[in-house]
């Protein structure tokens, strides 16, 4: 897949500093610190993402999805899930989480973005899905979630391996708007930092909508 941007795309600049470190990266060390296996021969990590797997090519980064490509894989054509897919292999790792899931408050610096997060991930999951319940779960089952018996509905989604995230509603009625919670698996602090949890999110959010019914 060929990685294009607008010249006035605002990830334009950050995309072209990690694509220039990628180019220099050892991908021996980077398969062995985050477990994306590397084909020397095929020079290609395979990596997890969103319950798909993907070939991402080395030294120069483009993405093809390990099967027939199909809508399910249409989150890696986004600029923001290609940052993060290139970020994972520069600076991320592989870590257990303790089972214990977290509010975005609790992980590290997340008071300090929480505003951000609260408008680009709470309130738009809220607003969009709060009153279409049957669309998100749908939406959401097609993206491979696991239904969890929590709120009116819940699915847990896998980013990366190991690195989960839940997505919680309540319906609006005549007295509440709808509301919404997302608990991030708690060795996320391990391999990102809280900024990037609102994009993780966001791009969860944005695959949802531009999903088919």
């Amino acid at each position: 897949m060929e990685i294009a941007y607008e010249k006035d795309n605002k990830e334009r600049v950050p995309f072209e500093h990690y694509l220039a470190e990628y180019k220099q990266a050892d991908p021996l060390e980077m398969s062995a610190r985050t477990g994306a296996v590397y084909d020397e021969g095929k020079r290609q990590f395979r990596l997890n993402f969103m319950g798909r797997a993907y070939y991402v090519a080395f030294p120069e980064f483009a993405i093809t999805p390990e099967g027939e490509a199909d809508g399910l894989w249409l989150p890696v054509s986004m600029n923001a899930a290609q940052i993060l897919m290139i970020r994972f292999l520069l600076e991320g790792c592989t870590a257990k989480g303790t089972g214990k899931f977290l509010t975005y408050r609790e992980v590290p610096w997340g008071e300090v973005y929480y505003r951000q997060f609260s408008g680009r991930c709470l309130s738009r999951l809220a607003f969009s899905y709060g009153n279409k319940l049957s669309r998100f779960c749908s939406a959401m089952e097609k993206l491979g979630a696991v239904k969890l018996e929590q709120g009116d509905a819940a699915y847990e989604m896998e980013i990366f391996d190991g690195y989960r995230v839940r997505f919680l509603l309540w319906a609006g009625d005549d007295e509440f708007p709808p509301s919404s919670q997302i608990l991030f698996s708690d060795n996320f602090a391990a391999a990102f930092h809280a900024e990037d949890l609102v994009v993780v999110c966001d791009v969860v959010i944005s695959s949802l909508k531009a999903m088919k019914d």
